[in-house]
């Protein structure tokens, strides 16, 4: 499969060929929808807590004797019924919403997705992400040049790594390692940069992943 290789001033250099087993694939809405969940549930973070009647602060003294006062019997002011004591069923922080996805179906979501890019057009191929003048106004114009608007998740090679800190200011912009790239950002993201280093990066890494 070809696919259009430009710089950053946006002029187009030469065509690649790539992967078909990573960027080739059909639409598996199914698969990305579990690989999507999964990873947003994993990020979740869990606030709510309400104290039972042991974290309750209060005496455990019985307030008083349990027959002859012509009152309801109660063992604690801590109980669930009285003001103040403790809640019963509500949220609390040992509510664990995590998922475990095998690894071999998150390799397969992400090029799935991968591939969902190449198809609409999305994934923008740069020759180099290096830049001589590191600076945001400089990767401002290099997405222009491109002609990407929207929210655009930008992926790094280890090599390119000083580049990082050109793009951390842009509004609709973010920054990952190729080696890091998942389905969740991916889909969050309308379109996708990569350098031919991160494509040979995906590539390689996917031939390994394969022959285990």
């Amino acid at each position: 499969m070809k696919y259009s290789v430009h710089n950053l001033k946006g002029e187009k250099v030469k065509d690649i060929e790539l992967s078909e087993g990573i960027f080739g694939l059909k639409e598996n809405d199914a698969l990305l929808h579990q690989v999507y969940v999964s990873q947003y549930s994993n990020q979740r973070q869990v606030l709510a807590h309400t104290k039972d009647r042991a974290e309750r602060a209060g005496s455990g003294k019985k307030p008083w004797r349990q027959k002859g006062t012509g009152r309801a019997r109660v063992g604690s002011v801590r109980t669930p019924v009285w003001r103040k004591g403790g809640i019963v069923f509500g949220p609390t922080k040992d509510r664990n919403f995590k998922r475990d996805v095998p690894k071999k179906m998150g390799q397969r979501a992400l090029a799935v997705a991968l591939s969902g890019k190449v198809k609409d057009k999305e994934l923008i191929l740069v020759d180099s992400l290096v830049m001589a003048d590191a600076k945001t106004k400089a990767m401002d114009e290099a997405m222009k040049n491109l002609k990407i608007s929207g929210k655009v998740l930008i992926g790094f090679s280890e090599k390119e790594g000083d580049v990082k800190r050109a793009s951390r200011n842009l509004p609709k912009a973010m920054n990952i390692d190729s080696k890091n790239l998942n389905v969740f950002d991916v889909l969050n993201h309308k379109f996708l940069v990569l350098s031919e280093e991160g494509v040979k990066f995906l590539e390689d890494k996917y031939k390994s992943a394969k022959k285990q």
